[in-house]
């Protein structure tokens, strides 16, 4: 469905995208299981996005995009890493942070 690197234009797009491509590894319907968002911090600093699909009978299933080595990484419900993508640009993440 995805290359190992993609182009992402912003942060609606990274959502997206993610949620999607969480969906089609797991096999679910897009849309219909709520995705939630925490940026993560490093000395003070952002430096990215952990995301989390709450999945039918309370699956919990993860993503985190990295802004250091620009890349997101999938996660199973086990925990265990199971893709990887490297991202061709990135959106900034300024914007997100409060």
């Amino acid at each position: 469905m995805y290359g190992d690197s993609i182009l992402i234009q912003n942060l609606d797009a990274l959502r997206t995208f993610v949620h999607e491509m969480i969906c089609h590894q797991n096999e679910l319907e897009a849309h219909v299981f709520p995705t939630t968002e925490r940026i993560l911090v490093r000395r003070g600093l952002p430096c990215g996005i952990f995301f989390c699909l709450h999945g039918p009978r309370s699956v919990k299933l993860t993503a985190i995009w990295e802004t250091d080595r620009n890349s997101i990484l999938f996660y199973g419900s086990n925990g265990e890493r199971l893709h990887k993508i490297h991202l061709k640009g990135a959106p900034a993440l300024q914007p997100m942070v409060a």
